[in-house]
């Protein structure tokens, strides 16, 4: 729950503090953090960060994935896609198979074993959201969570150029 003092400290909307500018700012600066540990999630890993972000889709995919829609999410190459699982593969986290009667569907899940280690390095992260969670009343937090998922909803229905 939220006490006076957080309330007090945060920005008030009628004093410009919920213009599209200070949005961005804040946005971007969770972005960059939030690289800032997928960046080092990636070396601690061996990976390239693009593929942390792979990882990520997989995990958070409602249905099986297929490494064409994952291609379609991140807007990589087909060969770009191969390479990433191919590297995702050997370091453990994932693994491609063909369950479906039609034998060329590869759908790419996420190992269970490698989730062990994402949440360890990541621990700081939902320990540090805990934290920030706290400072907040829930009615507050369920109005941020709706407007992260409504932003997220228009940021899904953007389509990046395909290469």
């Amino acid at each position: 729950m939220a006490s006076e003092e957080d309330r007090d400290t945060r920005p008030d909307p009628r004093n410009g503090a919920g213009d599209l500018q200070s949005f961005a700012v804040a946005l971007r600066r969770t972005q960059g953090e939030i690289n800032r540990l997928v960046h080092g999630f990636a070396q601690a890993q061996g990976l390239h960060p693009t593929d942390v972000q792979a990882l990520a889709v997989v995990l958070d995919s409602p249905e099986p994935l297929t490494p064409g829609r994952l291609r379609e999410h991140l807007g990589l190459t087909s060969g770009a896609v191969t390479a990433c699982l191919d590297r995702l593969e050997r370091a453990g986290h994932i693994r491609r198979t063909r369950e479906s009667a039609d034998r060329r569907v590869v759908h790419v899940r996420y190992e269970e074993g490698a989730r062990a280690a994402a949440r360890r390095y990541f621990l700081p992260l939902a320990e540090a959201t805990e934290r920030a969670r706290e400072r907040f009343a829930p009615e507050e937090l369920a109005v941020a969570l709706r407007f992260l998922t409504v932003l997220n909803e228009e940021l899904g229905a953007l389509r990046v150029p395909r290469r």
